[in-house]
């Protein structure tokens, strides 16, 4: 076999391993991605079906019930609301009344089972997406 035989297997093969990982790792982030919805989003359809995502908003006032270590409420956008059911110990700062952003998936009923629940940390503070999302689902709710 010549050298240049050689260098094209080698350049070949080399592409090929290149490939494989770049696949595995496209795989493993495609797996890990939480895209975030608001509620009224969830109304219209825009949620992903069969996978996990994240929804945020507003814990709905005097919503907040628990039922031994599961904890049901409401997540609000001001417009829709969505129940929600999480079963562990809830952040020090998850309140009613106060935003929230709760990774999980929509079971058949329509209710959010919530595998991992984030209070927000600073009541002056939130990001700009929730923000705009509100704002947007505001505008859209008020609309005749």
């Amino acid at each position: 076999m010549k050298a240049r035989h050689k260098r094209l297997l080698l350049i070949i093969g080399g592409l090929c391993v290149v490939g494989v990982a770049a696949l595995l790792i496209m795989n493993a982030l495609n797996s890990n991605i939480a895209l975030y919805v608001t509620p009224s989003d969830v109304f219209a359809g825009k949620a992903p079906q069969g996978q996990a995502f994240r929804i945020g908003g507003m814990v709905k006032e005097g919503s907040v019930k628990r039922d031994g270590i599961t904890v049901h409420f409401v997540i609000t956008d001001l417009v829709k609301d969505i129940p929600v059911a999480y079963t562990g110990i809830l952040p020090d700062l998850f309140k009613a009344g106060k935003g929230a952003v709760i990774q999980g998936r929509l079971d058949n009923s329509g209710e959010f089972i919530a595998t991992e629940v984030l209070a927000k940390h600073d009541e002056n503070y939130m990001p700009p997406e929730a923000k705009h999302a509100l704002e947007q689902a505001q505008k859209m709710g008020n609309k005749p």
